[in-house]
């Protein structure tokens, strides 16, 4: 394979985020913001000042919105502008199962990713009370959606992707849990365990854990006990049987044993991402977008940008490196605006998805290039200086985002499923400032949601290759491999964005200062440690690939994820070198991708937002 001659920024937006259709052509990066910066202010009363504002930010990729939108605003194309979805409930029979198919089919052949919950399907082996049929069970049909999501997505260059979620008290749990250790089995989807308290409770207290389903749905449970519980789909808790019990920690054992095996399934931590949600009031949350970075309700969604924080540091590599505080205040007005005209310009693949974004008016602002930000201020990215540092920037990013919301508020008004004083009682709006507070108080907040913390891989290639997301440094230089629209590969020389710019300040062959440290030299427990320290200022979730090396145990994965769980962390995924195919790191990847092997995991290294 011979070495791509332009650079891999060019071609990826040559090759995706391009406008083949525009007249007159798109020749060049800044004609495509030129064309997203119109379409999106096209709402705003002052179209031409909010134009101007809105292609400020994106110069010098400060502001990067996400690729639906770069791809989709103002062009041609019939697409939404939406990264991720969580379709609505599975109902438990064929026509209910084949009408979410359809569903699913739609949103992706727009671009959306999708979550579903597949707890509402009958466990393997137990009987419909209308028809008597004996189901084959969630998995069964996940195989399904796998078929229709490579079907959708056969040809052009974006993978598709999928996230399922499975109680962790379904009959049908360790199923689901082995289901992709065969290399090739569900690749287009992720999987994650909704974990809940009491079961870390039961795992912690080595009692059993009954495994359970609502018993109006299935008949051959009858002499089994009853039990209540919460559950998917329902309101309220909803009488279920218990078809068997486990002891909770072999069940936990065989999770962390397959997450060691293949990478898979994640977990999510339920019962805190509902008492975090800012609308736990009016809604139940059990699924999220492929990457994890959204939990999101029956047919909610959210659209996703990304704050380059590297390109907000002043004086680089010297004593007088900082961050520049106003700069990014001003750049998080301007996001915070650009995403909510966004929610009016888009198209959406079904209405009732319309309904519930309009309905909360969910954003997703996070950042991206954290490492190399602290990088330019001479911090390993495995320190407390490093993790004050990140958390001193989300902080300030949270309060302008919602101060900025409770204007639009004021403007435009509230998102129509606000109430004050419920709304003001959850934890995350709790831990605002308490002028904050008073504000929306007084005048309402346009916006339910602000914050998530997404994968950028392919936005931050495009940005002359800044570090992902909250990711340490992927590597210093090396090679990246991409998929044609054709369905060919092309290989690139790549070096690290902040590496540049210290080899251009004179550098030459000098040894890479400490604090260029790669994911391969980061700890995972201090990657949990940069989580921890963000988290408590994102009000949705953070998308963070915990690697590890080939040598971890399974117990390590356990120890991982139970780390995870005290920190207060929403979920955990941890990816060990080796483990499976496309859950690689470091050199490991390079040469698996050279070797022409398939890389197919839909959360690696270069996924951008779903």
């Amino acid at each position: 394979m011979e070495l791509a001659e332009e650079s891999l920024s060019r071609y990826l937006w040559r090759s995706r985020y391009r406008d083949p259709d525009a007249a007159p052509p798109e020749s060049a990066l800044a004609d495509t913001w030129s064309r997203v910066a119109r379409a999106v202010a096209a709402v705003e009363a002052d179209s031409l000042l909010w134009q101007r504002r809105f292609l400020d930010a994106l110069q010098g990729y400060r502001f990067l919105p996400s690729g639906r939108i770069l791809a989709g605003a103002g062009s041609s194309r019939h697409v939404t502008l939406f990264s991720c979805f969580v379709m609505g409930p599975i109902e438990d029979s064929l026509s209910g199962i084949f009408e979410a198919l359809k569903e699913g089919a739609l949103t992706m052949q727009q671009g959306g990713g999708v979550g579903y919950d597949f707890s509402t399907l009958r466990p393997r082996g137990s009987g419909a009370r209308s028809s008597g049929m004996v189901a084959s069970g969630p998995v069964s049909f996940m195989h399904v959606w796998d078929a229709m999501c490579a079907t959708i997505v056969s040809t052009g260059a974006r993978r598709g992707a999928m996230m399922a979620t499975l109680r962790c008290d379904h009959p049908d749990i360790e199923e689901f849990i082995d289901a992709k250790r065969a290399p090739e089995a569900l690749r287009y989807f992720n999987l994650s365990v909704l974990v809940s308290d009491a079961f870390m409770q039961a795992v912690r207290e080595d009692s059993d854990w009954p495994l359970v389903f609502p018993e109006s749905t299935t008949r051959g449970a009858e002499d089994r006990r009853r039990i209540e519980r919460g559950w998917s789909g329902s309101a309220g808790p909803v009488s279920c049987r218990i078809w068997r019990s486990v002891p909770a920690r072999q069940l936990w054992a065989r999770l962390c044993d397959s997450a060691h095996a293949c990478a898979e399934p994640g977990v999510l931590y339920v019962d805190r991402i509902n008492a975090e949600n800012n609308l736990g009031y009016c809604e139940h949350l059990s699924a999220t977008n492929p990457c994890a970075e959204e939990p999101l309700p029956p047919y909610g969604a959210c659209n996703l940008s990304s704050l380059n924080l590297a390109a907000f540091v002043s004086d680089p590599f010297t004593s007088q490196a900082r961050v520049e505080h106003d700069a990014i205040r001003e750049a998080v007005r301007v996001a915070v605006r650009f995403l909510d005209d966004v929610l009016s310009i888009s198209r959406f693949p079904l209405e009732r998805q319309r309904e519930q974004a309009l309905r909360a008016r969910r954003l997703g602002l996070g950042i991206t290039g954290l490492a190399d930000a602290l990088a330019m201020l001479r911090l390993r990215y495995d320190t407390q200086p490093a993790r004050d540092a990140a958390t001193e920037v989300m902080a300030l990013i949270r309060d302008t985002a919602y101060q900025t919301s409770i204007e639009l508020a004021r403007e435009r008004g509230a998102f129509p499923a606000f109430e004050a004083q419920r709304y003001l009682e959850r934890p995350f709006i709790q831990r605002l400032p308490a002028e904050l507070r008073e504000d929306l108080r007084r005048h309402g907040i346009r916006n339910s949601h602000l914050l998530a913390i997404a994968p950028t891989g392919t936005i931050s290639l495009l940005a002359d290759n800044i570090s992902s997301g909250i990711e340490p440094i992927f590597r210093r230089e090396g090679r990246r491999r991409v998929l044609d629209p054709d369905g060919r590969y092309r290989e690139f020389a790549v070096r690290d964005a902040a590496y540049t710019v210290w080899r251009a300040g004179g550098a030459g062959s000098t040894e890479a200062p400490e604090y260029f440290l790669d994911q391969t030299g980061v700890r995972a427990q201090d990657q949990l440690a940069m989580l921890a320290a963000v988290q408590p200022f994102v009000d949705g979730s953070i998308s963070k690939t915990v690697t590890l090396g080939s040598d971890a145990s399974a117990a390590d994965v356990a120890r991982l994820l139970e780390t995870a769980y005290d920190l207060k962390l929403k979920g955990c995924t941890v990816f060990r070198e080796q483990a499976r195919a496309g859950v690689l790191t470091g050199a490991g990847l390079d040469q698996r991708q050279r070797s022409g092997a398939p890389v197919t995991h839909c959360c690696d290294v270069e996924r951008e937002s779903d």
